[in-house]
C-alpha cells in the first residue's frame, strides 16, 4: 500500500534482543489500525493523499461539520485526523483500514512527530542547562539566576534568541532516522530503536524516511 505513514500512540519504552543477540532500547508505538476517511486526488486537489482517522471519539461531542464528514464517509468518529501522502497509484478507498504491516517493515528508517512533554515555566538552569553561580562567600540570593542579558548603550537592546527563563516544552518535535526493530501486526505494534517525543499515551505520527512530506 502506498500510504507513507500511520497515526499512532506512544506506549512507552522497553528493551528487546535482536536476531544477533544484541540488547537494544526501543519505544513501543501502537501504530494504527487507521481508517481512510477521505482521499485527495491530483486532478482535483493538486496532490495525492489520504486522510486517516485514529482513536475513538464520542459522536455527541463532535462539531456538526466534522460529524457530517464522518457520516458522508460512513466511518465511525475518530479522535485524530491526519493527512498523509500516497506514493504511487495505489490509493486505498474511503473506509479501508491501513495496518502497521501494510506500511512498515523491520530494518527501515522512519521519522516520528509528536508533542514534547510540557515543562511549564522553567528557569535557565533547568531550561538551558546553565551552571549557576558559585555558592561561596560574596554570592547572595543569586545562585540560580541567568546573569546579565545586555550590553551597554550600544546596541541598547537584548538580542533575539537570548537564552532566558520561560515556557519550556509542549512543542511539535520530529525525530528522524529511527530504525524499526520489529513489527508485530497481530498487536498493531511498532518497535522503534531510540526515544520518541512526548509522554506515554501521546499521539504520534510515524512516516517512512525519504517519502514526500505530508501536505
Amino acid at each position: 500500500m502506498g500510504v507513507a505513514g500511520l497515526i499512532g500512540r506512544k506506549l512507552g519504552m522497553t528493551q528487546v534482543y535482536t536476531a544477533d543477540g544484541v540488547l537494544v532500547p526501543v519505544t513501543v508505538i501502537e501504530a494504527g489500525p487507521c481508517t481512510v476517511v477521505a482521499t485527495r486526488r491530483a486532478e482535483r486537489d493538486g496532490y495525492d493523499a489520504v486522510q486517516l482517522g485514529f482513536g475513538v471519539r464520542k459522536t455527541r461531542r463532535l462539531p456538526k461539520a466534522l460529524a457530517g464528514q464522518f457520516a458522508k464517509a460512513g466511518t465511525p468518529a475518530f479522535a485524530v485526523l491526519r493527512e498523509l501522502r500516497v506514493v504511487g497509484a495505489d490509493m486505498p478507498p474511503v473506509g479501508a483500514q491501513v495496518t502497521v504491516a501494510d506500511v512498515f517493515k523491520a530494518g527501515e528508517r522512519v521519522q516520528v512527530t509528536g508533542t514534547s512533554k510540557g515543562r511549564g515555566t522553567a528557569g535557565v538552569i533547568k531550561r538551558h542547562k546553565f551552571g549557576g553561580f558559585p555558592a561561596s562567600h560574596g554570592t547572595h540570593e543569586y545562585f540560580r539566576h541567568g546573569g546579565s542579558i545586555g550590553n551597554r548603550s550600544f546596541p541598547g537592546r537584548v538580542f533575539k534568541g537570548k537564552r532566558m527563563a520561560g515556557r519550556w516544552g509542549a512543542e511539535r518535535v520530529t525525530v528522524r532516522n529511527l530504525t524499526v526493530v520489529a513489527v508485530r501486526p497481530e498487536e498493531h505494534l511498532l518497535l522503534v530503536r531510540g526515544a520518541v517525543p512526548g509522554a506515554r499515551r501521546g499521539t504520534v505520527l510515524v512516516r517512512r524516511m525519504g517519502e514526500v512530506r505530508q501536505p
